[in-house]
């Protein structure tokens, strides 16, 4: 499945700059960063409900948000892009 995954983290307080870095930490992990706090993510769904988990047990509930979209396995149809945009199909090839 295919989810694009949301934060803000609030750095208002001394906890929240490593909270901010641990949650991008762990979805780059999982999946693309392509903004600053927006990743897509190619999941299946044991995947996702971990990567859930981890990031729930980071943020600080009270001052913090985490959004979820599944765009499911036809997420090529659902995703339109206009501008600036890198190459990346995390259904292709990955050369390292």
């Amino acid at each position: 499945m295919y989810v694009l995954v949301t934060y803000d983290v609030s750095t208002s307080d001394s906890g929240g700059a490593r909270r901010l870095r641990r949650v991008a930490k762990i979805c780059t992990e999982y999946g693309q960063r392509v903004q600053c706090s927006v990743f897509e993510c190619l999941v299946d769904p044991g995947q996702y409900e971990l990567l859930k988990h981890r990031l729930d047990e980071v943020i600080d509930s009270e001052k913090d948000s985490l959004r979820f979209y599944n765009l499911g396995k036809n997420w090529k149809g659902r995703v339109e892009k206009i501008g600036r945009s890198q190459s990346y199909d995390p259904e292709g090839l990955l050369f390292i």
